[in-house]
């Protein structure tokens, strides 16, 4: 079944909104661990425990912004304002969690937790929304991988500005004063966020509207969604499949300084080049899904970078040009997988209305972006756990053998092994292309029924290509 074809605009404008949420979330992916330890000074098992215990929070705040997020009524829909209500509260604190006060440690400790907190309430504000919108933009499962394909190769765009700009920018603002310079170099790219932000909402559009309109009250929501059994297996998948590339990430740093022995200005090119091979995975992803069903690509895919992944723990740190050519081979099967992701997302929305015969969509993306950010906090607190396990020291002029080793295997082996158990995931889903096609015949049937059923209905003006 095809749904009306999105602009490019309206593809680029929708993955403007990732790229704003990416110009602080991929800070936090690729510096925010090496930030607090070696510039902020926290230790690293307590960096492990900062960013695990704000998820427990995620638990009850997830859940309530889906819920308020299916009930707002706008005349932007109910997705779309949150970009505009949030996005200044979301980038302001993103910048004051990269800021270090002059205080004792134990004051650090809590400016830490309560800055942390309240960017990942903010996020959770706008990123829900934002997830959900894709949701209901269009209902044309290729249309959806073309979409979630922009949008990655946005958040690619967005990520390169952030690594070859942040390092030399915090260098540039703060000299020796390397927590100045992290505080100014924030400040610059959350504007930069901000106005992304603004694009997104300016030409970004809500069409799918639920076959059955639903009033229920949110416990009503949590039982009906937990009744979409592809629902509840997509949430396995978000934490394992987030877990491996965030991993590698955040070893990205360590990796570079200790193990390879390179300068800040290498590793500025070095996850500048990883992005590039990232934005090629995203343009990768809709020319394979053309040909193959998603799920497939989905699960070959893994299985090289399982392979690739762990064979990377052999290549000779200092064999330079090699690492190079690994690395970025690495980001580019590492990104296929991400496009189509997001697309099985709102595919399984559509499977939990054709099944239970309502849509939640709000809620269905809340419970997504909880495991998403369960398990970056995960990977993250393993990175940290980890690295206080094999002897790291931060203020070290050089590390231990068994340090070295811990940041190679971090960067290599244990991403590897996660992206083994996350092809296994893939396996348990079931929302291939065949029943995609049965489900958009059923609904596009259940909603012109609903229509000739209403005819008291006052009349809708209706956006080119809405689906009612």
């Amino acid at each position: 079944m095809k749904g009306a074809a999105l602009s490019f605009r309206e593809k680029l404008g929708y993955g403007m909104g990732d790229a704003g949420c990416n110009m602080i979330g991929g800070a936090i992916m690729l510096f925010l661990n090496y930030f607090y330890t070696d510039v902020f000074g926290l230790a690293p098992a307590l960096v492990g425990t900062l960013l695990l215990s704000v998820r427990v929070l995620d638990a009850v705040t997830d859940p309530i912004m889906g819920a308020i997020a299916d009930r707002t009524q706008s005349r932007w829909g109910r997705f779309r304002p949150w970009l505009l209500w949030i996005s200044v509260p979301y980038v302001v604190f993103s910048v004051l969690m990269f800021t270090t006060p002059d205080w004792s440690y134990e004051n650090k400790v809590i400016w830490a937790f309560v800055t942390y907190f309240l960017m990942s309430l903010t996020y959770t504000a706008i990123n829900i929304p934002y997830c959900s919108l894709g949701g209901v933009i269009t209902n044309d499962p290729g249309e959806r991988v073309s979409c979630q394909s922009y949008r990655f190769v946005m958040v690619g765009v967005a990520t390169l500005i952030l690594s070859l700009s942040l390092l030399p920018m915090a260098e540039w603002f703060g000299g020796d004063n390397k927590a100045r310079g992290y505080q100014m170099a924030m400040g610059v790219l959350a504007l930069i966020g901000l106005a992304m932000f603004l694009f997104c909402f300016a030409n970004v559009r809500e069409r799918i509207r639920p076959a059955t309109p639903s009033n229920d009250d949110l416990k009503q929501d949590l039982r009906d969604v937990w009744k979409n059994d592809q629902w509840v297996r997509i949430l396995l998948l978000t934490f394992c499949n987030v877990c491996p590339g965030f991993i590698r990430m955040a070893a990205t740093m360590y990796y570079v300084t200790w193990v390879m022995g390179q300068s800040t200005h290498f590793a500025t090119l070095f996850i500048s080049l990883g992005v590039i091979g990232m934005m090629f995975g995203s343009t990768l992803a809709k020319l394979l899904t053309d040909r193959w069903c998603k799920l497939k690509v989905f699960f070959w895919t893994n299985i090289a970078l399982a392979l690739f992944s762990c064979g990377f723990y052999w290549i000779d740190p200092h064999a330079t040009v090699a690492v190079v050519i690994a690395y970025f081979l690495l980001n580019i099967l590492h990104q296929i997988p991400s496009p189509l992701h997001w697309s099985l997302m709102a595919d399984v929305d559509d499977y939990g209305e054709w099944k239970t015969g309502k849509r939640i969509t709000g809620m269905s993306f809340s419970g997504n972006l909880f495991f998403l950010k369960v398990g970056l906090a995960v990977a993250g607190a393993m990175v940290g756990f980890l690295l206080s396990i094999y002897g790291y020291d931060a203020g070290a002029k050089q590390q231990a053998p068994n340090a070295i080793n811990g940041i190679m295997l971090l960067f290599t082996v244990i991403p590897g092994v996660g992206y083994l158990i996350t092809a296994g995931v893939v396996r348990l889903l079931k929302v291939d292309r065949k029943l995609m096609r049965t489900i958009q015949d059923d609904l596009t049937l259940r909603r012109a029924n609903l229509r000739e059923v209403s005819p008291s209905s006052p009349p809708v003006t209706s956006l080119p290509g809405e689906i009612k």
